[in-house]
């Protein structure tokens, strides 16, 4: 597969066509950024880390009848995927309350959710990413009530397939991002699955192990992910 034309960079990936024109070339950076693009930085290693991670929680998910737009692995750093798509949205799981959960709603953080949360979000750095209600979805001509609930059924999916799955290594799926997209008039896992797009908490410990060590100025940032990576390697032992 030959990387083509140059088509779009995002805070963590550049998208670049191939011959095939159902298939693109999904590059992992090293770059790192928080509140929308307000911090940045570069976190060591990050790509291949990222990729990595992505490639075997992708491979899971398949295996367990999740439909992604995963292929393959073309090279340490880059993925190819079908091109889907892509619904304006960021469909958000919260297990345990973390971040702006705990900022609305003055939850105490750690505080485990009887039932997960599922919210969506506009993807839209501009205006913030603000959260969206069913009625503003439809209004907004982002996505019809039926995808709607099939959205938050993938995403909710998604979640009993990953929670338990990071759990055996020691991993607490606090929280997470997903996007969607469509093929074929079927709705199919986009993007990635990664410490960047996961809040991933030590089990026993409660300790990060995620983007919030550098959105907390924590320190610890590349050896969390590599941890984290160390810990999905080896659910293939």
């Amino acid at each position: 597969m030959q990387r083509g034309e140059f088509l779009y960079e995002g805070k963590a990936k550049r998208i670049y066509a191939t011959e095939d024109p159902g298939i693109f070339w999904m590059e992992f950076k090293d770059d790192a950024t928080a509140g929308n693009g307000a911090k940045r930085g570069t976190i060591g290693d990050k790509g291949r880390i990222n990729a990595e991670i992505t490639t075997r929680v992708y491979e899971y998910l398949a295996a367990s009848g999740v439909k992604t737009h995963f292929v393959r692995a073309e090279s340490p750093t880059v993925l190819i995927v079908k091109k889907l798509s892509m619904f304006p949205l960021e469909v958000v799981v919260r297990n345990i309350a973390a971040g702006s959960l705990v900022k609305r709603f003055g939850l105490p953080e750690g505080k485990e959710m009887a039932d997960p949360i599922v919210e969506l979000y506009l993807k839209n750095d501009e205006l913030g990413d603000p959260l969206l209600n069913d009625d503003h979805i439809v209004a907004l001509g982002l996505a019809t009530t039926t995808e709607i609930a099939a959205l938050k059924a993938a995403a909710r999916r998604v979640n009993e397939l990953l929670r338990p799955y990071f759990l055996k290594l020691g991993i607490l799926l606090v929280d997470f991002k997903l996007e969607f997209g469509r093929e074929n008039g079927e709705i199919v896992l986009g993007d990635e699955v990664t410490p960047d797009t996961c809040r991933f908490w030590d089990a026993k410990t409660r300790e990060k192990l995620d983007k919030d060590r550098f959105r907390q100025d924590l320190g610890g940032v590349e050896e969390a992910y590599q941890e984290v990576l160390r810990r999905v390697e080896q659910s293939d032992a």
